[in-house]
């Protein structure tokens, strides 16, 4: 007759479920002021990814006064868009560790870029952006 420890028994299920689950990541939601203090980017869930949309601009308006509009998007229809309140952070979905993967819309060339999001510590993160997934840029952002 085979005997089962229940310390052994638990511990290989838990491993089990372990190794079975999700990667989990950590919490990225908040408001973030990106490198240099231009802007902040309040990243929120989107089911189980994440979304981030500007909500402060150091300079927020034009010369003439008028809010900065998304003016360099390729859509013309698009161009309209006040730059506060837009969506920069496409859902990004986990991809490991306190880590997401997705795309970021850089509304000063119009262009969407596949990018990481990546958590080093509570109140820092990295946001790398690339171009053909060899020539990238990485921000250093802070948690407000």
């Amino acid at each position: 007759m085979i005997r089962f420890s229940p310390t052994l028994t638990t511990s290989a299920f838990l491993t089990a479920l372990v190794c079975a689950s999700p990667v989990l990541a950590g919490d990225a939601t908040g408001t973030w002021t990106t490198e240099g203090g231009k802007s902040r980017v309040r990243i929120t869930a989107c089911g189980s990814n994440i979304c981030g949309a500007i909500v402060w601009l150091q300079e927020p308006n034009t010369e003439k006064g008028t809010p900065k509009l998304d003016g360099n998007n390729p859509e013309p229809t698009k161009r309209t868009r006040p730059l506060i309140g837009l969506q920069i952070i496409l859902p990004m979905q986990p991809d490991g560790p306190d880590r997401w993967a997705g795309s970021i819309y850089n509304p000063e060339d119009g262009k969407t870029y596949s990018a990481s999001f990546a958590l080093s510590g509570d109140k820092e993160a990295n946001l790398k952006g690339c171009v053909a997934m060899i020539l990238c840029k990485t921000q250093t952002w802070t948690r407000n």
